[in-house]
């Protein structure tokens, strides 16, 4: 593991979906994907640990990167933090 953990974002063009680019790999598989909280409940335990984050509906973890799509009223600004910090603590 890199002694640094980088989080960088990157908003879709409808606002719908956030790219997670990370110097971590994050799945135990080459590709992971959720199409729903209660599927990612049933995840790795990065993934679980992600479930618990209000607003994220689905969720696709390919590597160092993770795709993740909200509910229509949720804020990228809390989602994000809250991701941020679920990886920051999984891993260190």
């Amino acid at each position: 593991m890199s002694e640094y953990i980088e989080i960088d974002t990157e908003l879709s063009d409808d606002g719908q979906r956030m790219h997670v680019y990370t110097n971590l790999t994050l799945g135990e598989r080459a590709q992971e994907s959720y199409a729903s909280p209660a599927e990612m409940e049933e995840g790795s335990p990065l993934v679980q640990a992600l479930a618990i984050i209000p607003g994220i509906v689905e969720l696709t973890i390919s590597g160092s990167d993770m795709l993740i799509s909200k509910e229509d009223d949720a804020d990228w600004y809390a989602i994000v933090a809250d991701v941020s910090a679920a990886i920051k603590d999984f891993f260190l």
